[in-house]
């Protein structure tokens, strides 16, 4: 097998573009980059679709490609284990039926297989890993990227089984194989190399490598991108850490929210800070530690378990540096369930009884004062005290309350509340839990572990919470299913459990909020309309409501809300009224709103699910007008006004930025919905840049015939001059808005009379056809222009 993956690619992307399916084209291209990078939410947006297109236009290879680009993104970005597992054996399978075992991207789907293993229980699984490599390096050339790729998962599985010497010998001689045949070592493959040499302890020798592995990347002309500069810094600073270099170990090591923002940098990342804090070089802090619990969490829900329970040995080390009792214990209960996840859990188990034996060798805190009064002497502090040394406390004065049932569950509420917000949701539900059976009609009890499954994201325990509700609080089981529908967007469902909570209970405001921000996801503002209308029937009044009780008073986030869904309702009264309530003074008393306010942005989303930031004008407190000229990745153009939602979506630069950024700093809002089409026509006009002036004068020339113009181009952006190949001019990619009132062959001539005079023609070709005009002299710009 040796057909050529990206020659592949890109006969593919010609041919499904020539046959007119643009987005599945499109998505061949972009979905390695979404993968790669840890764009998930564009990843997501864009894979269902193109993977329906594919199935439907009988495109089997296309369908593997698609899949595996996905499932790179799940395990690599997303670190998912037993979650992504049957997907990968179903898209192992699906690779090696016939029609699919030619598709050179098949033999990639091997590495998905072997790395989901690898997340579920690495050590556990090394003969199945080491068997279908071995299998499918047998009959591979080392000549194929795949051959690298693969090399270094069968490595990773003898590390696993701790072998990391005949990893090293096997690395070694993929590398003299692959020599040989003429392809380049990867840096992926040094980094790979460089964790085997850390692995034996030889991390001068990590050093040299990296150094001359990034030299030989520049030295080919290959600039490193962010991910390689972040992991060579990453690799860097764990080998100088061991090696006692802790101030250069310490200026490389990446930040915490960098590991926060890329899960596959936090086993190293926390190796590293180990080294580093019994160094006594690195914070041993709450904050570190909440940040970590936060991890072990996240790879427990996604089913990776090995990292998981090595994640959580690492925190709970630190803990018990920190006497962090209650937190460490906690940890070790963690351990003791994932344990029973794991295939192989010789060693980890040892290393899970001694947590668990030294969070309990910890002395419990004194109490200052009797048992009962602990959580009076806490809220009377002037000052907040440390959450773990709080829940150390609470934990004691459990253990020692003989007091009554309230007493007893004001503590479990207090302790859950602390381990929620250290990070040890699952925890503080079981605590609730198993408190609640004793005290089974308590609502706060019922709300804050409603509160704690959600934030855990624990679906079955929310549905066994809401179900147990039902007979005795119909109206608690709505709003608990309510929530959790809203954490994971099904709008739906949170509008019908919102409706079924106020027939039970028809002054509640909180979950007319909800609902009305349900229906304004789904479109529906007529809807969301009435129910912000009718949070100002039933709120009270906001004098003389006591605090505990504000939130059911009128927010002036109501308000704004209110005036978004009347004015996507063309409700100008209603837009007027709520805005008066607000503060805002109207240039015209009735009428619809359309004024010049100030310069905004307004945020969509293209078809391909990235974010598009669209410059406009607004008109009104939730209006704008887009100012750009758009391509068909967007229902929107030049003109159209539109409504955004009214909170913004990035803070304004504080008093300490530099002048010139908070001049240039706009409001950005997200888009909610299209308010008038201008009805506007895009064009695309490709050339070489005619000079400011006549720039300048074909741009006001166009706009006085009410036609726009928006350049894409940048100052880079060049091409080749026809009296010599070998020199470029300066370019100018320019998108032409047609207004409603004119037709193709208008424009194209409007377009030949402003440009007939330029030194160097432009080229619009598809404007051309559609007018019917010659195309010859645009197809004679494209050639010579190398357009």
């Amino acid at each position: 097998m040796s057909t050529d993956i990206w020659a592949w690619v890109h006969d593919a992307h010609q041919q499904l573009a020539e046959a007119g399916h643009h987005r599945l084209a499109e998505a061949i291209y972009e979905l390695p980059g979404h993968a790669n990078e840890g764009r998930n939410d564009q990843l997501d947006a864009v894979f269902p679709e193109a993977v329906a297109t594919a199935r439907a236009l009988d495109l089997p290879w296309v369908e593997v490609y698609l899949r595996h680009w996905r499932m790179q993104n799940l395990l690599n970005k997303r670190h998912q284990g037993e979650q992504a597992l049957p997907e990968a054996v179903d898209l192992l399978e699906f690779a090696h039926r016939e029609q699919t075992a030619s598709c050179p991207q098949s033999v990639c789907v091997v590495q998905d297989f072997a790395i989901c293993h690898a997340r579920v229980d690495g050590p556990g699984f090394v003969p199945e890993r080491l068997a279908v490599l071995s299998e499918t390096l047998d009959r591979i050339e080392p000549s194929r990227a795949c051959f690298d790729c693969l090399s270094r998962e069968y490595s990773d599985a003898l590390e696993d089984d701790g072998r990391p010497a005949d990893a090293l010998s096997h690395l070694d001689t993929a590398a003299t194989r692959m020599r040989a045949a003429g392809q380049r070592l990867s840096l992926h493959f040094h980094h790979s190399r460089a964790g085997t040499l850390h692995l034996l302890g030889r991390d001068e020798e990590v050093l040299a490598l990296l150094d001359t592995a990034e030299q030989a990347e520049r030295a080919r002309g290959s600039e490193l991108n962010e991910s390689d500069r972040r992991w060579g810094a990453m690799l860097r600073a764990r080998a100088l850490a061991r090696l006692g270099r802790v101030e250069e170990a310490l200026a490389l090591l990446p930040p915490a929210d960098e590991a926060e923002q890329h899960p596959d940098l936090r086993p190293a990342w926390v190796a590293t800070v180990e080294i580093l804090h019994a160094a006594g070089a690195h914070e041993n802090t709450a904050e570190l530690g909440a940040a970590l619990t936060g991890w072990v969490g996240y790879l427990d829900s996604t089913g990776s378990h090995r990292p998981c329970v090595d994640l959580l040995l690492a925190g709970g080390q630190l803990a018990l540096a920190r006497g962090a009792r209650t937190v460490a214990l906690t940890l070790a209960a963690t351990g003791e369930r994932k344990l029973t996840q794991l295939r192989r859990t010789d060693g980890v188990a040892e290393q899970v009884a001694e947590l668990r034996a030294a969070a309990e060798a910890l002395p419990e805190p004194e109490l200052p004062v009797p048992p009962a009064e602990l959580l009076a002497l806490l809220a009377a502090r002037t000052e907040p005290g440390a959450p773990e040394a709080d829940a150390d406390l609470i934990a004691a004065a459990r253990s020692r309350y003989q007091g009554d049932d309230a007493g007893a569950t004001d503590l479990v509420l207090h302790l859950a509340g602390l381990l929620g917000a250290l990070g040890h949701t699952r925890a503080a539900a079981d605590l609730l839990w198993e408190r609640l059976d004793q005290d089974p009609g308590h609502e706060e009890l019922t709300g804050l572990l409603g509160a704690v499954l959600i934030d855990a994201g624990d679906g079955d325990g929310v549905r066994r919470l809401a179900d147990r509700l039902m007979a005795t609080s119909p109206a608690d089981a709505h709003w608990t299913r309510a929530r959790w529908a809203a954490a994971e967007s099904r709008w739906a469902e949170v509008g019908e459990h919102c409706a079924a909570l106020l027939a039970e209970e028809p002054t509640r405001i909180n979950t007319r909020r909800l609902a009305a921000a349900a229906a304004t996801e789904l479109g529906d503002h007529p809807r969301a309309q009435r129910l912000y209308e009718e949070i100002l029937l039933h709120a009270l009044p906001a004098e003389g409501t006591p605090p505990e009780e504000q939130h059911r008073t009128v927010q002036e986030s109501d308000l704004w809300h209110l005036v978004t869904a009347a004015t996507a309702n063309r409700d100008w009264p209603a837009v007027r009224a709520a805005g008066a309530r607000i503060g805002i003074e109207f240039d015209e008393p009735e009428g619809p709103v359309e004024e010049e306010w100030q310069f905004v942005t307004v945020r969509a989303t293209r078809a391909n699910g990235t974010a598009a930031d669209l410059p406009a004008v607004r008109t009104g407190p939730a209006t704008a007008r887009l100012l750009p000229v758009l391509g068909d990745d967007l229902d929107l153009n030049h003109g159209d006004v539109v409504v955004f939602a009214p909170a913004l979506l990035e803070r304004p630069p504080g008093e300490d930025a530099p002048q010139q950024v908070r001049e240039r700093w706009r409001p950005v809002f997200q888009l909610l919905t299209l308010l008038d089409p201008a009805g506007y026509t895009t064009w695309w006009i490709d050339g070489a840049w005619p000079g400011d002036k006549k720039w300048a004068a074909f741009r006001q020339d166009l706009n006085e015939a009410g036609y726009a113009v928006w350049a894409y181009s940048s100052d880079e952006y060049a091409v080749t001059d026809p009296k010599d190949e070998d020199e470029m001019l300066p370019g100018i990619y320019a998108a032409v808005g047609v207004p409603p009132t004119a037709r193709a062959a208008e424009a194209d001539a409007v377009l030949r009379r402003l440009t007939k005079r330029w030194k160097h023609p432009l080229a619009w070709l598809d404007l051309a056809k559609a007018a019917g005009a010659d195309t010859a002299r645009h197809e004679e710009t494209v050639e010579r222009y190398g357009l």
